[in-house]
């Protein structure tokens, strides 16, 4: 199997373990992004999953579904309600289930599908192996938000790297997509792993660069975290105004979590 597509389904497997054990009433627990709930996390998941794996087998029939997730924004109405739309009465416990029905044989599928192959999406067209690490991606980005909720502690593995190497990629896309120049010369990246090794991305430079740990990065270009909030050491004009405003993600420009927004809870998760 591609190891993105291994990756993929190691991080769903983790997030499926945090929230199998919750009672519907527990899924229906409202977290810090965008008071979405737990439910509503993984009904996002679920639905991206879906068409994710649409684009890998009929893109035509994705840009179809994709034009009705265009004309319902477009009218105004929130994703979420879309997404509530297309999942109907799936809900609760059914929903976590159905969830993992569907990602293990995708992940399978986008396993065994050949890496460079290029398939449609909401922004660009991408390559396979592209597509499935942005859908590992998203997976551990909104799960931070029921770690957080939960008051759980995660423990990252090597398949942290994935985020990691997204996030440099799309220093470019996070200023093109408002409309800006990237400015040059981008900043060094140098990261401390989950294991202790060292990631380091770009030229050397002692005037723009970031260092830090690598879950730390991922939180912010995935937007899960202010800045303010993780610890990394930012220098440089370029380092600040990227790290102020990375998105590593496709769709308009976000506005990360202001300072504070997003954190663990304090407090011992009551179902």
């Amino acid at each position: 199997m591609m190891q993105q597509a291994q990756d993929f389904l190691d991080e769903s497997e983790a997030v499926f373990a945090l929230v199998s054990p919750l009672s519907d009433a527990g899924l229906e627990t409202p977290t810090l992004f965008k008071q979405w709930t737990i439910s509503d996390i993984i009904g996002h998941l679920h639905m991206w999953n879906w068409a994710a794996d649409l684009s890998l087998k009929d893109g035509p029939a994705f840009r179809r579904f994709w034009d009705e997730v265009t004309a319902h924004m477009s009218a105004g109405k929130t994703l979420t309600a879309f997404e509530r739309a297309w999942l109907g009465d799936l809900k609760g416990k059914a929903l976590v289930a159905a969830w993992r029905e569907f990602y293990l044989p995708m992940a399978s599928r986008f396993g065994a599908s050949d890496p460079a192959a290029r398939v449609v999406w909401a922004g660009p067209d991408m390559s396979v192996r592209s597509s499935i690490t942005a859908r590992l991606m998203e997976t551990w980005a909104h799960a931070q938000a029921i770690y957080d909720i939960l008051a759980r502690d995660r423990h990252d593995g090597a398949r942290l790297r994935n985020i990691v190497v997204l996030g440099v990629n799309t220093y470019g896309w996070t200023f093109a997509n408002r409309k800006q120049q990237a400015p040059q010369p981008m900043p060094h990246v140098r990261l401390t792993g989950p294991s202790g090794e060292t990631w380091a991305y770009g030229e050397e430079s002692v005037g723009e660069r970031i260092e830090g740990s690598a879950t730390a990065f991922c939180q912010v270009v995935a937007q899960t975290r202010n800045i303010a909030d993780v610890d990394l050491t930012v220098i440089g004009p370029n380092a600040r105004l990227w790290m102020d405003n990375a998105q590593c993600f496709a769709g308009p420009p976000e506005t990360p979590p202001a300072p504070g927004v997003r954190h663990k809870s304090t407090a011992p998760f009551v179902a």
